[in-house]
């Protein structure tokens, strides 16, 4: 029986954030350039989003680029730049009735890929069936310093008080306020860990780690992460006896 059948769909994570990992060393694996593993690595975005669009997520959140990232090879930087601009495919949102979402620091993008982004997600802004964020030139770091700034600004105006910052405060600050903390995070590359991702937002999500490069990623592989999903206990605190009699209520 595969993964697919084993899922309890009444029971799917609504939103699923995931690190894609792995395209360099995929297409080093295969003697090719390293562009080559993040032109495949596009084509596997594609498929998984098309897939888990398809099982009913309705959140789907994917560390595309990040700011340390703008510290590679100059002529990989580039490559992945143009890469964006021809990622940017109307069919793969509009078909399956997806909103695209950005977080990150736009600015740092050039403008062609900035141009390229927000005629897409002015097309996608109706869409209602699913939400997919690119998180590019994106770190929680960078995130969580800029939520700082604006709750200072507005305690600095007079607009807040101290003592009325709260988690919600944070929560609505940051670029991610749109949408629900991730349940699940996925991890492929075979590596074990965060990669300044979501730092806020995963603080009870469920992690996978999977050695499958991100261009050998499949339906398959993201049902079997969501399965281990709905293996766990998730208590957020309290002990599993708390959690039983709270869902029996």
């Amino acid at each position: 029986m595969s993964y697919k059948e084993k899922i309890d769909t009444n029971r799917l994570p609504s939103h699923i954030a995931i690190i894609m990992d792995g395209n360099g060393r995929w297409a080093k694996e295969r003697n090719l350039p390293r562009t080559e593993g993040h032109r495949a690595g596009v084509k596997t975005v594609r498929e998984i989003v098309s897939a888990a669009v398809a099982l009913g997520v309705k959140y789907l959140t994917l560390y595309t680029f990040s700011t340390e990232n703008w510290k590679r090879p100059v002529q990989e930087v580039k490559a992945l730049m143009q890469l964006l601009i021809e990622s940017m495919d109307e069919d793969i949102f509009m078909n399956n009735g997806v909103k695209l979402r950005i977080i990150g620091d736009m600015d740092r993008l050039p403008l062609p890929v900035q141009m390229s982004i927000n005629r897409l997600v002015r097309k996608t802004e109706n869409n209602t069936r699913a939400t997919v964020a690119l998180a590019i030139s994106y770190s929680s770091r960078w995130e969580i310093t800029e939520a700082v700034k604006q709750i200072s600004a507005r305690v600095l105006k007079g607009e807040l008080s101290l003592d009325n910052i709260t988690e919600e405060t944070v929560s609505s600050s940051l670029t991610t306020n749109f949408m629900p903390d991730p349940e699940l995070l996925i991890r492929t590359g075979g590596e074990y860990r965060i990669s300044n991702y979501l730092l806020w937002q995963i603080s009870y999500s469920e992690l996978y780690f999977t050695n499958a490069y991100w261009p050998d990623m499949n339906e398959e592989e993201l049902c079997h992460a969501i399965y281990e999903y709905q293996q766990r206990e998730r208590r957020f605190g309290l002990t599993g006896d708390q959690v039983a009699t709270e869902s029996k209520k």
